[in-house]
């Protein structure tokens, strides 16, 4: 796909030491991308990664020129990541996922269809490949968080969102926001769905 000046969707990829996983990602996204038929950038930000990942990056970008990375000096965070994604992005939509390959890409068209309707698209891991007690964790972290914000989302920690953009550009971040921005999204008047990931 020709990359364009002015792509319909942009995808925010926030990485840390991930260099294995960056090629077949970049590959999965592409063909997922063809089959859509929407121009599109991927947007990776290397939070201060100490393995080869920028190195495989750069590989990567020169081959597919949808592809534009961010890279931090030292590693800041998820949040900073995104932020950082969110500002060079320039899609109408923009979709964020993990570089680990447990967010598939084959779901983007899923987002893409429900953000007609919403403002904000929630994906969740149905089949998580994480070891038993990250995911006992988390379903404990998800509880707590539902019972605080009297919400019923189900992965929050789950990367895959869609966003409109005009949601993103309301949002004010903080660090460690990450898996809350649905709600401020929610907070500040935009209607969010939840749908697989």
């Amino acid at each position: 796909m020709i990359n364009s000046n002015n792509p319909s969707i942009s995808i925010v990829i926030p990485l840390y030491n991930e260099e294995k996983s960056l090629l077949p990602l970049t590959a999965s996204i592409k063909e997922s991308m063809v089959k859509i038929g929407k121009s599109y950038e991927l947007i990776f930000v290397d939070d201060g990664s100490t393995d080869n990942s920028y190195c495989a990056l750069r590989e990567i970008s020169t081959d597919n020129p949808n592809v534009k990375i961010i890279r931090f000096c030292r590693h800041y965070g998820q949040t900073a990541a995104f932020e950082a994604g969110f500002k060079a992005a320039r899609g109408d939509v923009v979709i964020t996922m993990d570089a680990d390959m447990q967010n598939d890409p084959a779901d983007i068209p899923l987002l893409l269809e429900k953000i007609e309707e919403y403002d904000v698209v929630c994906g969740w891991r149905f089949k998580r490949n994480d070891p038993f007690i990250k995911r006992i964790s988390s379903k404990v972290a998800n509880y707590v968080r539902n019972r605080l914000s009297k919400d019923i989302l189900i992965d929050t920690g789950c990367s895959l969102k869609a966003y409109r953009r005009e949601c993103l550009n309301r949002l004010k971040l903080f660090d460690g926001m990450a898996p809350f921005f649905p709600n401020a999204a929610q907070d500040g008047g935009f209607q969010r769905c939840r749908d697989k990931g």
